[in-house]
């Protein structure tokens, strides 16, 4: 049995295995579609809405979830556990964290013998999920709440994302380019490579191809943990699952992966991405 409880939301993109097998509360994001309001990963799905998305002349909004979804995602761990731990992408990118947060000031009312922590990772996509899923195991091992956030906190500093795409294009309409607002302008042959430093998003270099790209990616992640090094990583993508596994087959040959997910990004993140978006999500072990 879990100690405590772990909550997060739908921009983890955390396998639904991992989801049922963790026992990990998941509250929806919004995608407002037109007229249609939808929740993210309940009235909309990948595959549909990707091959939407690459025709789509206007982007849709979306929203993080309000404080009212959180405190309804407490009250239901609260029928099983005294302790939650609720893990957020990037304050900076978001307003989950803030939402969140109060959220957990609702709950001193109504839930008083509830102790809630709220974690802001500063990270976005399987980088953010990696934290959950790691906090759900420990949990399902017995730490308690305060094990179980250092454990979060000390991966927040260490996990990391790069990734390419063919275009910035989404990035750069939905308003979360961040610090790569100059790549948005490369010719079309030219393959941004992005990361994410301090809960922004940050440039970290070109290619001329995507293989070009990939192979930056692992020389990247190669100068981080060493050669042979051993981590844990996540190879995400929107609509692009043949691209990914082209990069994991370099990845693998370089870096010793002690445990892989191929993880595709929930509709929500996948406005901001664009479809086609393939990378990697992934700590050191």
């Amino acid at each position: 049995m879990s100690t405590a409880g772990v909550l997060t939301d739908s921009c983890a993109s955390i396998p639904e295995r991992l989801i049922e097998e963790l026992n990990i509360k998941i509250v929806p994001y919004y995608l407002h579609k037109g007229k249609e309001t939808l929740r993210d990963l309940v009235d909309v799905q990948r595959e549909e809405f990707f091959r939407w998305l690459a025709t789509a002349k206007e982007l849709p909004k979306t929203a993080n979830p309000g404080p009212g979804d959180y405190l309804a995602g407490f009250k239901e761990l609260a029928q099983q556990t005294q302790e939650v731990v609720s893990i957020h992408m990037t304050s900076i990118g978001s307003g989950a964290y803030q939402s969140a947060m109060m959220a957990k000031e609702m709950a001193r009312e109504v839930l008083p013998d509830l102790h809630i922590e709220v974690i802001d990772t500063r990270n976005v996509a399987l980088s953010h999920g990696w934290m959950v899923i790691e906090a759900a195991r420990a949990a399902l091992a017995g730490h308690d709440l305060d094990e179980i956030v250092a454990l979060i906190k000390g991966m927040i500093p260490v996990t990391r994302m790069i990734q390419t795409a063919d275009t910035l294009r989404y990035l750069y309409m939905g308003g979360r380019i961040g610090k790569a607002q100059h790549l948005v302008g490369s010719l079309l042959n030219i393959k941004p490579l992005i990361g994410m430093e301090e809960g922004v998003i940050v440039p970290l270099g070109q290619a001329r191809s995507r293989l070009g790209a990939y192979r930056k990616i692992v020389e990247m992640m190669e100068k981080d943990v060493g050669h042979l090094g051993r981590v844990k990583v996540a190879f995400v993508h929107a609509a692009a699952l043949e691209e990914v596994k082209k990069l994991r087959a370099m990845v693998e040959e370089r870096l010793t992966c002690v445990e892989v997910l191929m993880a595709e990004l929930s509709p929500v993140l996948g406005v901001h991405t664009g479809p086609g978006t393939a990378g990697v999500c992934y700590f050191p072990v």
